[in-house]
C-alpha cells in the first residue's frame, strides 16, 4: 500500500508547520489510520535519541502524536548549527564527517536517494504520510538545489497546505507572493492556504479570502486564532513572552540562552507546571531575583561559555551559587560547571576547546572524537540539599553529548569531590545546591515534577488532542478528509 502524502508548507519560518503537522498527525491517526510524519532536512540543535540514532525533536513529538514509533526515517537528513556558517550533518540518524565538511549546495544530490528511499519505506508501511516543510518553498535562490520542500512533494504528489503567520502582517501577500513564485506544475500541489495568529474578529477578512482564490484557484481553507499555550515545545526559537503558567508564580527559573542552546524543548514541561515561570537569561540583571538558574544543552559549550563570560553571566552564575540559589547544569552545562575543558582533538568549533570552567563542580571534562548517543534510564541515589526531592527518582531520558567527565584528579586529592548520584551521568557539589547532569528529559518525568514543584505539567496525550480538536473546530468542513481521499 502506498499511503496518501499530506504537506504543509510556510511562507516563513514560524509561520506554524510544526505545530500544524503535529495536529494533522493526531487528526489523522485519530480516524484509526496508520500515520508517519516526515521531513527531509531539519536544521535544528533539537534532537532525540531513538532507534538508529539522532532525529529532529519536531518529528519526534510528531510521531508520538501520530501513535508511531519514532524512526530516524522520519529525519533522514538532520542539520545542527556549530556556527553561522558550519553544521554538523546527522545523516540517517548518524553523523557524516564527510557531507559535514562538504559545501551546502554539493550536499542535495549526495542525500537526496537517502530521502526518497526513506520516504517510500514510510508511504510502503502507512495509510498517511504528513510531511512539514522547512523555511519557505519560494526561495528561488534555493530551489535548484531544494531537497526538502517542492523536490518532496513532486516526488510524493503530496497535497499541500501552504500556512502564513497573520500576525505579522502582509498575509496576503506572503500567500500569493509564494503561490505565484511556483513553477506551474509545483502550484497545482497547493490545495489550501491556512491563516495562523488570527486576533479578532474573521468576518473582518472578507472579501480578501476571495479574491485571493480569484487570482490562484486556491480557498482559505482555516482561520487559526492566535493561541499562545498549545503546550508544544518551540521549534525554532526560544520561549515566547507568555512563559508563565496558572496560577501565582512561586517559582522563577533563569534558563541561559548561550548561543549555541541546544535541546531547550526539554523545558516545555516546566512552562505547563502552575506557577512556575521561566525566563531567558542574556544579561546579569536577567539572573536577579530568580530561584533556579539553568545553563541548558549547547551544541559548542566551549564557545558558549566564551560567551557567557563576556557577557558577565559567569559571575551572575557562581553568585547566585554563593547565595545558595539553585544552579541545575545539563549535558553542556554541566560540562560548564566544572573546573576544566579539555579538547585535544579538535572537537570543538572555533578553537575554544581547552578552557577553565566556572568550578562550581570539582569535575573536568575531555572532549572525545566518539560522541555518546543514547537512550538512558537512572535512578538517583541520595541527592542532598536543595535537590533532596531527586533522591531514588528513577528518569528516562536520553544523552547526546562528545566528552567524558570524571572528578578532577588533583581536587579529589584534597578531598575536594562531587557526590556521585548517579554513576558517571550526575553530580552534585557538597552544599547540595548545584547539580550537573548527561540526562536530558528529566522535566519529562511526571514524577519528576511532582517531586519538585508538587504539581504535574498536562501530558502529551492531552496536548495532542487539543491540538487535533483545535485544528478541526477552525478548519473548513471535508477539508481534511478530501486531503486523503483517493483519486
Amino acid at each position: 500500500m502506498t499511503a496518501r502524502c499530506v504537506m504543509v508548507l510556510g511562507t516563513t519560518s514560524g509561520a506554524g508547520k510544526s505545530w500544524l503537522t503535529t495536529a494533522l498527525c493526531r487528526h489523522y491517526a485519530r480516524q484509526g489510520l496508520r500515520v508517519a510524519p516526515f521531513k527531509a532536512q531539519n536544521m535544528s540543535n533539537n534532537a532525540r535519541v531513538v532507534a538508529g540514532g539522532e532525529m529532529g525533536s519536531a518529528q519526534y513529538f510528531q510521531s508520538l502524536a501520530a501513535n508511531a514509533e519514532p524512526d530516524v526515517r522520519m529525519n533522514p537528513l538532520l542539520l545542527k548549527p556549530e556556527a553561522d556558517t558550519r553544521s554538523q550533518v546527522v545523516l540517517m540518524g548518524e553523523v557524516s564527517r564527510e557531507l559535514s565538511d562538504m559545501p551546502w549546495r554539493g550536499r542535495s544530490e549526495k542525500v537526496w536517494p537517502h530521502i526518497t528511499t526513506a520516504l517510500d519505506a514510510l508511504r510502503a508501511d502507512n495509510d498517511v504520510v504528513v510531511i512539514e516543510g522547512a523555511g519557505s518553498p519560494a526561495e528561488i535562490n534555493l530551489h535548484a538545489s531544494d531537497i526538502v520542500n517542492m523536490r518532496v512533494a513532486r516526488h510524493a504528489q503530496a497535497r499541500c497546505l501552504l500556512v502564513t503567520d497573520i500576525d505579522r502582517g502582509g498575509a496576503f501577500a506572503h500567500l500569493y507572493g509564494t503561490w505565484a513564485l511556483l513553477p506551474p506544475d509545483e502550484r497545482t500541489l497547493i490545495k489550501g492556504f491556512v491563516l495562523n495568529k488570527f486576533r479578532g474578529d474573521a468576518s473582518l477578512l472578507a472579501p480578501a479570502p476571495q479574491m485571493l482564490q480569484d487570482l490562484t484557484g486556491v480557498p482559505v481553507v482555516a482561520t487559526l486564532p492566535m493561541w499562545w499555550q498549545h503546550g508544544l515545545p518551540e521549534e525554532d526559537g526560544v520561549f515566547d513572552d507568555r512563559t508563565c503558567a496558572a496560577g501565582a508564580v512561586s517559582t522563577t527559573i533563569a534558563v541561559v540562552a548561550y548561543p549555541r542552546i541546544s535541546n531547550l524543548d526539554e523545558f516545555q514541561p516546566l512552562k505547563n507546571v502552575p506557577g512556575v515561570r521561566l525566563v531567558w537569561a542574556r544579561t546579569p540583571a536577567d539572573c536577579a531575583a530568580v530561584d533556579w538558574i539553568i545553563l541548558p544543552g549547547s551544541k559548542a559549550t566551549a564557545a558558549d561559555l566564551a560567551w557567557l563570560r563576556s557577557q558577565g553571566l559567569d559571575q551572575a552564575v557562581t553568585a547566585h551559587a554563593a547565595r545558595g540559589g539553585r544552579v541545575l547544569g545539563i549535558c553542556g552545562g554541566l560540562q560548564m560547571l566544572g573546573e576544566a575543558l579539555i579538547d585535544t582533538q579538535g572537537i570543538e568549533p572555533m578553537d575554544h576547546g581547552n578552557a577553565p570552567g566556572l568550578g562550581l563542580l570539582p569535575l573536568v571534562t575531555a572532549f572525545e572524537a566518539e560522541k555518546t548517543v543514547r537512550r538512558t534510564t537512572a535512578t538517583f541515589g541520595r541527592v542532598e540539599g536543595a535537590w533532596s526531592a531527586l533522591s531514588g527518582m528513577t528518569a528516562s531520558g536520553y544523552e547526546i553529548h562528545h566528552g567524558l567527565t570524571v572528578q578532577h584528579p588533583a581536587m579529589a586529592a584534597k578531598g575536594d569531590v562531587a557526590r556521585e548520584v548517579i554513576p558517571g551521568l550526575a553530580w552534585q557539589n557538597i552544599g547540595g545546591h548545584v547539580l550537573g547532569c548527561y540526562l536530558h528529559g528529566l522535566f519529562e518525568e511526571p514524577a519528576v515534577l511532582q517531586a519538585l514543584f508538587g504539581a504535574r505539567a498536562p501530558t502529551l496525550e492531552t496536548v495532542f488532542d487539543g491540538l487535533a480538536d483545535f485544528l478541526e473546530q477552525h478548519v473548513e468542513p471535508g477539508v481534511l478528509d478530501e486531503l486523503i481521499r483517493k483519486d
